[in-house]
């Protein structure tokens, strides 16, 4: 006859026994600590709801020797955070734990609060305080570390103690085991701010529970501290009027006609911001934010401005509405095309669409595909305009451009596939080893002088045309794969 096992009496004895077990050896005093927070947390749970366990042998393992672990598993920051603490856990058992270190209960209900407050006038140890608030990226006083035992997903944790954790700081994650997907998002979106230093597997001695420590170590300055950094770095400009000349000439860079006149463009979106800084730094000539937007990052170029627009101003230049800071930046010059000299090896695309945007996806896709020049005619957009740039994906400062004349004063004597509907089938086409790629512009297509030997792509008789980038696109790929496929038979 199988008996349940029979629970340890609640005694100091008996806290300081399963410690033991579990490998924590604690002073007379800290027991004498644990046991009178174990008692405070037992009187008041009733009243505040303060744990769901309440078996002893369960509450040290599952509670305090939980709470315990990771400083056993990692040496921790100090001062540490424990964000959502409840009612206490783990930053007392970790404060009794190790006394040195300086820990801060973050709880925004105040019952709890209330119930901490108390706790710390009983134990009276130093170096622990109570934080009664929410925690959001505003709160401003500085940690090296925080830990967490809630269930929130790491990525909003990551972003929540932004305003208070410090360059080089840890943010400890006391998870479940299945918390892959949290990594991986935490991961893309914080490429440049986060690093994961740990991912370590541990149980609770005594119980079937798995865990996992998972700790992030922040890559940049609080922004307060990024701020002061980039005021002394940059020089900055405030700008309230639109009538100011930098507010004036920026805008001007909304416009292909803008651009080529200045020499200048905008980088819009987060991610293309940050590549276009790391990749083209000497490229960028100003930072464009709110008063109160991001400053520029730590590796910006110290030559480059920092403009911050009033509000009004801002979201009038945020044409894509991203509510991120973005970029001026100085283009890389574009020569004329000399088409006497002979064509380099691959295809030279020459570029009709009026519509940016379509400049910008062909953009993206002659450089996936090995173009080994983009040739702008007289009819094209400009390929830095902000939809051209948005719609490359960031391509468009790798392409090498040239201004080519209107697709009308094309010789007919050059080496061109010309595309249009109806043309013969791609799949029976033989590339040369030289050769440019005429795409038809949007709506009138191709003149007739190059429709009669084009080249065109199988489609449903119940649709018109494809979109005049998607179609040379494909072609594209097709050139591409002909040219693998060549390779891969030669001898």
């Amino acid at each position: 006859m199988n008996r349940k096992k029979k629970s340890a009496a609640a005694t100091p004895a008996a806290l300081a026994e399963l410690l033991k077990k579990c490998g924590i050896g604690f002073t007379s005093v800290q027991i004498e600590q644990l046991w009178q927070y174990h008692q405070m947390l037992r009187s008041h749970n009733e009243e505040l709801n303060l744990t769901r366990i309440h078996n002893f042998e369960n509450m040290v393992l599952k509670l305090y020797v939980d709470s315990i672990l990771p400083g056993v598993l990692t040496k921790l920051p100090s001062p540490l955070l424990d964000l959502g603490t409840g009612p206490g856990m783990p930053g007392i058992p970790l404060k009794i734990a190790f006394p040195e270190m300086e820990v801060y209960l973050a709880e925004s209900r105040q019952k709890r609060v209330a119930f901490l407050k108390e706790v710390l006038d009983a134990l009276s140890v130093s170096g622990l305080e109570v934080i009664g608030e929410g925690i959001s990226p505003a709160f401003q006083k500085p940690v090296k570390g925080v830990i967490t035992r809630a269930v929130e997903a790491i990525p909003a944790t990551l972003q929540r103690v932004s305003g208070c954790l410090e360059k080089d700081g840890l943010v400890i994650f006391m998870k479940g085991p299945a918390c892959d997907e949290e990594i991986f998002s935490a991961k893309k979106q914080f490429p440049n701010d986060y690093s994961m230093v740990m991912d370590r597997a541990y149980h609770i001695p005594g119980t079937p529970h798995e865990r996992r420590l998972v700790v992030f170590q922040r890559l940049t300055m609080r922004e307060r501290e990024r701020r002061a950094a980039a005021v002394k770095k940059h020089v900055v400009r405030w700008v309230e009027s639109d009538k100011n000349k930098a507010f004036k000439d920026t805008r001007k860079l909304l416009s292909g006609r803008g651009i080529k006149k200045h020499l200048k463009a905008l980088v819009f979106g987060s991610r293309h911001v940050l590549d276009t800084l790391n990749h083209f730094p000497e490229n960028c000539a100003a930072w464009i934010s709110r008063p109160d937007g991001d400053p520029p990052p730590e590796n910006s170029p110290k030559n480059m401005m920092w403009y911050q627009f009033a509000h009004d101003l801002f979201d009038e230049l945020d044409v894509f509405g991203t509510n991120h800071p973005f970029l001026i930046i100085h283009t890389p010059p574009i020569e004329a095309w000399d088409m006497s000299e002979p064509l380099p090896r691959g295809c030279s695309l020459l570029v009709p669409f009026q519509d940016p945007e379509n400049v910008g996806a062909i953009v993206r896709s002659a450089t996936a595909f090995g173009v080994s020049r983009i040739i702008l005619l007289e009819e094209s957009a400009h390929p830095y305009h902000p939809k051209a740039m948005r719609a490359s994906g960031g391509t468009a400062l790798h392409a090498h451009f040239l201004w080519g004349p209107s697709v009308k004063a094309l010789p007919r004597n050059l080496p061109v596939k010309a595309l249009s509907v109806g043309g013969r089938d791609i799949e029976s086409v033989e590339f040369p080893g030289s050769f440019l790629l005429l795409p038809g512009m949007e709506g009138p297509g191709l003149p007739e002088e190059w429709k009669g030997s084009a080249i065109g792509i199988p489609i449903d008789a119940g649709v018109e045309s494809l979109n005049a980038a998607t179609a040379a696109a494909i072609v594209l790929y097709v050139w591409s794969r002909k040219g693998s496929r060549d390779k891969e038979s030669a001898p």
